[in-house]
Parts: structure tokens; C-alpha cells; sequence
């Protein structure tokens, strides 16, 4: 029957099973009304000659359209998933919450965000298929109006920060990327839904200003537990992120052809570095009587590290060294960057060694490579 009128929709009887209007071959578009006015809702229906079975999907009620625009709406969304179905897409609904438990299964750092940005969300019950730009939209004004954590203190409040347009841009990352797996996987039909509403924010522009010498990275060593003192050390030695360090296994390790593998990372993921002789003797050490699956950098009760570990030690560890009280582990990685930028080493391989982008070197050490730039244009000088 045709269900483009109305009025004809209007005088259906309500039961269970909806009225169908013939698409094409094996493919319709249903209509189940309701009880309560003209808001009816949407189904398309799908004929498998393969499997012999029909799949249905709701489209929902459109009830955000004049009655008279519902049809061509619905038919709109029921060809695009016909679409996805022809093209091997998954037809059984995932929410998102199931699609970024999917995504975080091997990676550490996203499942920490998403237990704090994502599963207790109103976004994470809405299925896949269903998303739509103003959810997505609405769930990233949330995150923006959350504020940064500082510091966490063993008596009274937490202290806190409005959260920067570099932090929700680092929040957005992992969330973004298990949505374009699901669509990738043909559990999503289209990007549309968060192509523009997950577009990164413009970088503050901020530099990571604290640098530690050698002098003071060894000071603060020293003043280290010897298993902090070890992992600070590799931080020392490799330019990773503290998280990627954490994560590294005895089988990303190669010791024969000194090469190591990033496995899990924010950025660069599955990238090799050839190791010098000192770093190769520190993993050598680490990777000692230790299973490939086991963390090469290990806590002295043998649990993993994470940063809720590492943090306090190292605070307290750059008091007794009398370093600035901002300093962190991450400023290891900075200043190990540094050092890379500043020894002339180029600015794509510092980006492939450190996993970022030539773009963000560019932007918090560019100044660097100028200021080298200018004391060799000063050589010229007759």
C-alpha cells in the first residue's frame, strides 16, 4: 500500500504487525501506527535470498518532522540501510557503549576515558544505527563543562581546572576512533553523525615550557624507589608517552636486532625504533625471567604501572630533589624531545620516534630548530 498520505496513515488500524509499502525486490518500508495520535513508527524490511530470512530494522517515529515530511524521511534513512546491508553490513544493532567496550578491549587508556566520559553518559545506551549529529553534540557540551582534574588530595577537595580545548581535543580522540571502527566493522551506516560534531578543537598553542637538564632527570632518579627509578629511567632513554612505556610487553622487545615495537599508543601505534646499546642493556634487564605477554616495566609487588601509581612517588621524588614542583613524568618525555630537537636530529623523525604528528612538534618545539637556525646564520657573519 502507499503510505505517502497522511490521511491514509491517519485511518490505519493499529496492530502489531505494520503496513508495508514495496520498495523494490525484497526491500519495504513499514509503517506500525499508534495509539496516541499520528505518531506512528517507521520499519524497513529486507529479504535475504541467501539465508532466507527477513531482517527488520525501526527507523523510529520522526516525530521532529511535519507529519507530511515522515515518509520521505523514513524512506531516505530505509534505503541507506538497505545499502548497508547489500554492502555486508551488520544488521544486528550495537549500542554505543558496546562499540567503545569493543574498541577499548586492548587498549588501556580509552577504556579509562570512556568509564569516565562515555558508559555513565545518556549517549551510551543509543544504538549505532540511531545516532544522530545533536547526540553527539550534546555529549561533547557535557565533556567540555566537566572540569580537569589537577590534583587529588588525601584531605579535602579535589583541585580542579576548566578543561582546556587541548584536553577535550584528547578526551575526543579515543571516542572518535571506536566510532569510525564500528563503521568500519558495518556495525554504523554512515560517519554523518559525528564527522563535524567530534571536529577537533583548535590547539591552545600552549608550550610544555618545564624542561629538566640531565643533571636534574638523574637528580630526580636518584630520589626515586629503585622501581619507580626504572621506569623513570626509561622514560629518560625513549621519548614515549608514560602510558605507551607502561604498556610495552617482553615481545615488543627484540634484543638480536635492537629494535623495539610501540604496540599501544594514543598516536603511532605499531611503530618500530631501533634502539641504542644503553637503552637495549636497560631492556635487556627489565625483560629478564619474564614471560613475552608480561610488562617489561614492572611495580616491586610485580603489578603493571599506571599513572595513579607512578604519580605520587614522582611528586615526591621532585620535592627531595628540590625540582620545580610542576615537573611530572610527562616532563621526562618533553625534555627527552627536547634534547632529540636541539642534538639536529630532523623534525619527521623526532615525530615518528616520539608518535605525534610533524604538527605538533612544529608547534612546541619548532621554536627550538629557529633558535639553532639563528646562531648558525650568525656564523656567517665576516
Amino acid at each position: 500500500m502507499q503510505l505517502d498520505r497522511v490521511a491514509n496513515r491517519e485511518k490505519l488500524k493499529t496492530r502489531d504487525e505494520p503496513y508495508w509499502e514495496r520498495v523494490e525486490v525484497g526491500k519495504s518500508l513499514g509503517y506500525r501506527p499508534s495509539t496516541i495520535g499520528s505518531a506512528g513508527t517507521w520499519i524497513a524490511k529486507a529479504y535475504d535470498p541467501m539465508t532466507r530470512k527477513k531482517r527488520k530494522h525501526s527507523l523510529g517515529t520522526y516525530t521532529h518532522l511535519a507529519p507530511n515530511e515522515r515518509r520521505g524521511a523514513a524512506l531516505k534513512d530505509a534505503r541507506e540501510w538497505f545499502d548497508h546491508i547489500d554492502a555486508g553490513g551488520s544488521h544486528k544493532p550495537l549500542t554505543v557503549k558496546q562499540a567503545c567496550e569493543r574498541y577499548a578491549a586492548t587498549r588501556p587508556d580509552a577504556a579509562r576515558r570512556f568509564v569516565q566520559y562515555v558508559y555513565s553518559d545518556p549517549i551510551a545506551r543509543v544504538p549505532l544505527l540511531k545516532l544522530v549529529d545533536r547526540q553527539v553534540r550534546a555529549w561533547r557540551e557535557r565533556l567540555e563543562s566537566l572540569p580537569a582534574l589537577v590534583t587529588r588530595r588525601k584531605k579535602g577537595n579535589a583541585i580542579t581546572r576548566k578543561r582546556s580545548n587541548d584536553t577535550v581535543n584528547r578526551d575526543m580522540v579515543p571516542f572518535r576512533a571506536a566510532l569510525r571502527l564500528a563503521l568500519e566493522e558495518g556495525s554504523a551506516l554512515t560517519d554523518r553523525a559525528w564527522r563535524n560534531a567530534l571536529k577537533p578543537n583548535k590547539p591552545s598553542g600552549a608550550r610544555r615550557n618545564l624542561y629538566l637538564d640531565r643533571a636534574q632527570r638523574r637528580a630526580l632518579i636518584e630520589a626515586l624507589p629503585l622501581d619507580v627509578a626504572t621506569f623513570a629511567r626509561g622514560l629518560c632513554m625513549l621519548p614515549l608517552r608514560p602510558s605507551a612505556l607502561a604498556a610495552l610487553t617482553v615481545a615488543d622487545f627484540d634484543a638480536r636486532r635492537s629494535e623495539l615495537v610501540i604496540a599501544h599508543d594514543k598516536a603511532g601505534g605499531g611503530r618500530r625504533i631501533l634502539l641504542p646499546r644503553e637503552t637495549v642493556a636497560l631492556l635487556k634487564e627489565q625483560a629478564k625471567n619474564k614471560l613475552p605477554a608480561a610488562r617489561l616495566f614492572n611495580r616491586a609487588d610485580g603489578q603493571p604501572w599506571s599513572k595513579d601509581l607512578w604519580k605520587g612517588p614522582i611528586k615526591d621524588a621532585v620535592r627531595a630533589a628540590e625540582l620545580p614542583e610542576s615537573a611530572t613524568a610527562y616532563t621526562l618525555r618533553h625534555s627527552t624531545i627536547t634534547d632529540l630537537v636541539t642534538s639536529g636530529l630532523d623534525l619527521l623523525t623526532v615525530a615518528q620516534v616520539a608518535g605525534t604528528s610533524v604538527r605538533m612538534i612544529e608547534l612546541h618545539y619548532g621554536h627550538l630548530q629557529r633558535e639553532r637556525a639563528a646562531k648558525a646564520l650568525a656564523a656567517l657573519a665576516l
